[in-house]
């Protein structure tokens, strides 16, 4: 069920979300927490749809604020769309569009529509603020998340996190390399144990994930990384390949084709493993699951992207 409550205010929203509970049977009761969207209206759908399927994981109140391009100037106006039932998922959506004035204090928009004692986690899916801690919806969040591949310039993005994060930071481009860091842990706990010389990671110019992926390698390995770019517009973008160089042989990890990679191991037959590129739905459900610091991000982000992100060598032409 959608209702829609054209120029409202926060408190005939509440009231409705009361009127609609004890009219249809909704309940809030088993919500965790209250996730904060903030996006273009452009992309308002998108991001719902992630969130609805990421409620059924995690039951939460979803409150979006959709910024639309209007002139300061407008006349004020708070307009609201409450969706329940099969339109959102396992929680209740509540969609705030303000114009002139009343869009100038987000914080004041949402903070009527929290759910009260539980947490709050700040989502932007698109362009993010330069301080995602100090923002408008950060001050209130324990958890804010961002997208670095959203962003105009993904490397000065994750240049800019490293300057300005805060414990509750995250980002999308490294919740991706889920997968890909379980599946390299898996093979180095496998004999023989020889050290790592050398680390080479391929993938696309224009991805975070794999600027984050040849740090976190180079920070835990203490070895060189080369971070080789791939040419735009081949089938398999983001992450490409992953090679270890050791005394007792090559461990590469190669993945051609979209979801599928190779594994390439010294004495070992070659065999296909499931590396998927990961869905906004599956990266908003992983970091939904915790709700205190990421203390591996935090250490990486300030301290070893910065030292692993240098010059970059590029495949093709």
């Amino acid at each position: 069920m959608i209702k829609n409550l054209p120029n409202t205010t926060t408190s005939q929203i509440s009231r409705e979300l009361v009127t609609i509970r004890e009219e249809g049977g909704a309940v809030a009761l088993g919500r965790v927490l209250t996730l904060l969207v903030q996006t273009k209206f452009s992309g308002i759908e998108e991001a719902i749809l992630a969130a609805n399927e990421a409620s059924r994981a995690h039951p939460c109140r979803i409150i979006v604020l959709a910024d639309e391009d209007i002139p300061s100037d407008s006349e004020p106006r708070l307009d609201a769309e409450i969706r329940v039932g099969g339109d959102a998922g396992a929680s209740e959506v509540i969609v705030l569009s303000a114009y002139g004035e009343a869009a100038s204090d987000p914080e004041s928009l949402v903070t009527g529509l929290l759910l009260p004692d539980a947490p709050v986690v700040a989502w932007w899916p698109g362009v993010a603020p330069v301080k995602p801690a100090t923002s408008a919806i950060g001050r209130i969040a324990q958890r804010r998340i961002t997208d670095a591949a959203s962003q105009p310039d993904p490397r000065a993005w994750l240049n800019s996190l490293a300057e300005n994060y805060e414990p509750g930071d995250s980002d999308f481009a490294w919740t991706r390399l889920t997968l890909w860091r379980a599946q390299l842990a898996a093979v180095l706990d496998q004999p023989p144990f020889d050290p790592i010389t050398k680390v080479v990671v391929t993938g696309a110019s224009d991805s975070p994930s794999t600027d984050l992926l040849a740090a976190w390698l180079g920070q835990k390995l203490d070895v060189e990384v080369e971070r080789i770019e791939t040419v735009r517009g081949q089938a398999v973008s983001g992450i490409k390949g992953v090679k270890l160089e050791r005394a007792s042989g090559e461990i590469e990890i190669v993945r051609n084709i979209p979801d599928v990679a190779t594994l390439i191991q010294p004495s070992q037959p070659t065999r296909d493993i499931n590396l998927p590129r990961r869905s906004l739905r599956d990266c908003l459900i992983e970091d939904l699951r915790r709700l205190d610091s990421d203390d591996a991000f935090g250490s990486l982000i300030v301290s070893g992207f910065r030292l692993n992100n240098g010059p970059s060598s590029a495949e093709g032409c």
